[in-house]
């Protein structure tokens, strides 16, 4: 089943080692992301921070994450100094911005179609 998860970072050890896998990420408006996303938002001060932002509770949660193909991850990437202790907003001149990152293992399935309008892995590649 298919999950989504709302994380502050993106690493390749949420990515499955494949011969080849694509990741794919969208920068996205933050009431894109669904409330139903569990959350891998370790520190608990980012993690009131994002809540502040996104209008509901993201609880702190540090648990390792590991993708699959289907899994949604919306990364809410800080940037900005570091956040003080017991911070629930964004300090000046720090901005978060949000990213809906897929992925898909061994690419292009060579499936030999003369019409890649009609290919599945141009319709993910193009965000459809």
């Amino acid at each position: 089943m298919a999950k989504k998860i709302i994380a502050n970072a993106l690493s390749l050890n949420m990515v499955p080692v494949e011969s080849m896998t694509l990741i794919r990420a969208r920068h996205i408006s933050y009431a894109d992301v669904p409330k139903d996303a569990v959350s891998a938002i370790g520190h608990p001060d980012t993690a009131r921070v994002v809540s502040g932002i996104l209008g509901f509770e993201v609880p702190a949660n540090r648990v390792n994450v590991e993708l699959e193909e289907g899994d949604v991850l919306y990364v809410a990437q800080y940037k900005g100094p570091r956040l003080e202790e017991g911070a629930t907003k964004l300090p000046e001149g720090a901005t978060l911005e949000f990213f809906e990152v897929t992925i898909a293992k061994e690419g292009c399935k060579s499936c030999g179609s003369n019409d890649c309008d009609f290919c599945q892995m141009r319709s993910w590649t193009c965000g459809q």
